[in-house]
């Protein structure tokens, strides 16, 4: 705990102004690094390959919208944590009836257990390809990686944030790295970004995979948490300094994942659009980049997606444990937490399902979920008995009412699709 009560004095010297410049303010930098992995999962390589390798950069907008939305209720989740002192699990507890709380922690440990099958099956099928293991042995791999690093959040805050952070700086070079080893057409990506088109109804159905599963259930209860208790604060004058800080976060590494997204749909669109258009798999997406790109593009192809399965599995268990304890005041030990978590993911490779379609098959299961988080989280924020002066404005609130239709209309249309219900939109 060390190192996280030294945190916390020199975060409180920076907040009474005792201390001052850009070293004080990366104090208040860790919530939305580690809420950030949510967007960089392994549920979102395959998404973005089939954009890139199908549709170019036509699809780059789609990226961008998505993270626009994201941040903002990632802004808000931080918000109420640190304005009430609770996580957005605990006020569900505290305001609505015992059945709708039991309901709503049900489908929300579903989520979580969705959660970490796409996260825990990527970090396998990275390691199972490079070090050509068993995915088995890969998955074993990723279990023991996992709760080791999960053993630090005994220790406090300050260091699993800084492990986080240093995963999500590796994901981040490799995508560096790879715009730079793939010829990217700079000038079609930035028509792409600003240019909102949709070329056919598969091409929509991939906009509705990337929109539709980019606001995470898990992160949005957990940044509500990692932010409750963060900083110790006085004075309503201190609140605010917080709160600005927060949404500096909150912008700078949502942009980070953004940038990241839109990397891989440029290295996708770069090496697989003209030739290998029907790639869509990670394996596939692997085995095609070495001959196109190199060992060396196709290697850190795998390293950052090892990154992002076993940072995203950690952020997936503590976001579980954050949902049981706030919804239910009750917690159980990590290791029964992570091997409760892990057996989907067993039992779906032990069966001999496609991965990458257990991929699929998760992020349509985070759909049906997403509403609970992203409704509540809505009202609370809005109501002054529990916000004050900190209840958000009429802007807000309908901006986030928008992004949050858009998003659950889209889920809609996602889950129609995988179940066969026929949708007007996606009809050729």
């Amino acid at each position: 705990m060390f190192a996280t009560d030294q945190t916390r004095l020199k975060m409180s010297a920076v907040l009474s102004g005792e201390r001052r410049g850009w070293s004080g303010k990366l104090l208040f930098a860790g919530p939305a690094i580690i809420a950030s992995v949510a967007y960089m999962d392994p549920g979102n390589y395959a998404t973005n390959i089939q954009a890139g390798a199908g549709y170019g950069y036509g699809l780059l907008w789609v990226v961008l919208l998505a993270n626009l939305i994201a941040m903002l209720f990632q802004a808000l989740s931080a918000r109420l944590g640190i304005v009430t002192g609770k996580n957005l699990a605990e006020l569900c507890r505290d305001n609505f009836s015992a059945p709708v709380v039991w309901i709503m922690w049900a489908v929300s440990e579903i989520a979580a257990m969705a959660t970490d099958l796409a996260e825990f099956l990527g970090g396998a099928i990275g390691l199972s390809l490079l070090f050509e293991m068993p995915l088995l042995a890969g998955m074993g791999v990723t279990a023991i990686v996992t709760y080791g690093i999960l053993l630090f959040e005994g220790k406090g805050f300050r260091p699993m944030e800084l492990i986080i952070g240093a995963m999500v700086g590796v994901i981040g070079l490799c995508y560096l790295a790879e715009i730079f080893v793939a010829p990217i057409a700079w000038g079609d990506a930035g028509t792409g970004m600003v240019t909102p088109e949709l070329a056919d109804a598969a091409a929509l159905t991939i906009a509705v995979g990337i929109i539709g599963a980019t606001v995470m259930p898990h992160a949005i209860y957990l940044h509500s948490g990692l932010t409750q208790s963060r900083a110790i604060i006085r004075t309503e004058s201190e609140r605010r300094r917080v709160l600005k800080y927060s949404n500096w976060e909150v912008v700078i590494a949502l942009a980070i994942a953004g940038m990241v997204n839109m990397a891989m749909v440029m290295m996708a669109a770069s090496a697989f659009h003209n030739g290998h258009s029907e790639v869509a798999e990670i394996e596939t997406a692997y085995h095609t980049l070495t001959p196109l790109l190199g060992v060396f593009a196709a290697g850190a192809f795998l390293v950052s997606l090892i990154a992002s399965g076993i940072s995203s599995s950690v952020v997936g268990t503590m976001a579980g444990q954050m949902i049981m304890q706030g919804f239910l005041h009750f917690r159980i030990p990590v290791w029964l937490r992570r091997l409760i978590t892990m057996v989907p993911a067993f039992a779906v490779v032990a069966m001999g399902v496609n991965a990458t379609q257990a991929l699929v098959v998760s992020q349509v299961i985070l759909s049906i979920s997403l509403p609970v988080p992203m409704i509540a989280l809505i009202i609370f924020t809005s109501r002054r008995d529990i916000m004050g002066d900190y209840a958000t404005g009429k802007v807000i609130r309908t901006l986030a009412a928008v992004g949050a239709t858009a998003v659950l209309v889209l889920n809609f249309i996602l889950l129609a699709d995988s179940f066969g219900i026929p949708v007007p939109l996606l009809a050729s």
